[in-house]
């Protein structure tokens, strides 16, 4: 191959049968050594010449360092570390038979592989632990292959692989700088219809990728959830799958995201500090908290409003003596002059022009006090709608209809 004049990240062994030194045998060695985002974790030297001295003195001339450090690592320690590491999972799932994963049919293997995440779900931390010993395994695991050790555990490692991607998925947890390519196997075999080797559901919206060919928060969905055995795992979807939707709800309601997100938040809180057990956590509280997002996504329909009007709607709505003066007919009003008075006054960069928004502030003055609004929460209705506006910024501006007169 070309030792030198190109990069080849993407390549992780180099074996070396020549002599080298000095800054070839530097430039030779860049062709392996970068990481790279499909799972390369580091390169492999395989030298059959006995160059190690010449490297040593080539890092020290060659690099800021010196040779002080250790920038190239022993395949030995390596191939130690990821034994030690091999055994702390294997310590972590010691009251769990996972090695029976490999005499499944699979189809067995698809099914059995949501058990052992509940499994570790119901550990304290197992899911942190868990991660991020896998994590540290493959980068050990991609710097000892091909050595024998190495590859007598190479079905773990990828068994390990695939169950710390699915905990990955169903948590909070991004590991940052993940790319969408490692996210796209989503959970497989969660819902009972579910189950079939190629079908593939991905809860991951927020995270950029395709949404739910099912709607998840529709009745049956929940009582799939409900049934499903693994209530471990059922709590960490659903909490997963009700956070995207009050992230999403973030771009476009202000009121309702931020008193969704605070009922999650609290309703967590009680969980974790022991309050409230597994079962009594997703049937009493996940799952009738997300009927309560389902209804209010009804609501707006059944008011006569748009998602957009609805948003402004529910700006004023947080008063309650405003609701009480007014009633929903003067609210529902106010909210569609409101959005038409917003859309008129939308440019581009409106969010930063203060002459824009000082003039908008006015409009909605003017507004509120021909239609009544209370004048004692008038300022805090203002600066709400305003707020509301800017999240709405962007879609009013890109998907808004045309300014009406």
């Amino acid at each position: 191959m070309w030792l030198t004049g190109f990069d080849a990240p993407c390549l992780h062994t180099l074996y070396v049968d020549k002599p080298m030194r000095g800054h070839n045998l530097m430039q030779a060695i860049a062709r392996v050594n970068r990481v790279f985002t499909e799972g390369k974790e580091g390169g492999l030297i395989v030298d059959y010449l006995g160059i190690a001295q010449e490297l040593k003195t080539a890092l020290a001339d060659y690099t800021a360092s010196g040779g002080e450090g250790k920038p190239t690592l022993d395949q030995e320690l390596a191939v130690a570390k990821m034994l030690e590491l091999h055994e702390a999972i294997d310590y972590q799932l010691r009251h769990f038979d996972w090695r029976k994963f490999f005499t499944l049919t699979p189809e067995e293997k698809l099914k059995f592989i949501p058990v052992i995440v509940d499994y570790i779900f119901s550990q304290e931390n197992g899911e942190q632990s868990f991660t991020e010993n896998t994590k540290n395994l493959l980068k050990a695991f991609a710097i000892s292959v091909p050595h024998e050790r190495a590859m007598a555990i190479r079905d773990d490692v990828a068994l390990f692989q695939a169950i710390k991607s699915r905990l990955v998925k169903i948590s909070d947890r991004n590991e940052g700088g993940k790319t969408d390519e490692e996210m796209e196997t989503a959970i497989k075999q969660i819902i009972s219809e579910a189950i079939t080797a190629d079908n593939v559901i991905d809860i991951f919206d927020a995270a950029g990728l395709k949404k739910p060919n099912i709607e998840i928060l529709d009745e049956r969905f929940l009582q799939e959830l409900k049934d499903l055995p693994q209530k471990n795992l059922a709590v960490e979807l659903l909490k997963k799958l009700l956070k995207d939707e009050i992230k999403k709800r973030t771009k476009i309601n202000l009121v309702e995201s931020k008193k969704f997100s605070e009922m999650l938040e609290d309703a967590i809180k009680r969980y974790h500090n022991g309050m409230i057990d597994t079962v009594e956590f997703l049937e009493k509280v996940l799952i009738p908290f997300a009927q309560q997002m389902k209804e209010a996504d009804q609501r707006g329909d059944k008011l006569g409003l748009d998602y957009r009007e609805y948003a402004f709607y529910t700006a004023l709505e947080v008063n309650n003596s405003a609701v009480a003066v007014l009633g929903d007919d003067i609210l529902k009003h106010i909210a569609q002059e409101l959005l038409k008075t917003v859309r008129n006054s939308t440019t581009i960069d409106w969010t930063i022009k203060e002459s824009v928004q000082s003039a908008l502030r006015r409009n909605i003055r003017r507004i509120l006090r021909l239609h009544g609004y209370p004048p004692d929460l008038q300022e805090k209705a203002v600066d709400t709608v305003i707020t509301q506006a800017k999240m709405l910024a962007e879609d009013l501006v890109k998907n808004g209809d045309k300014k009406e007169e």
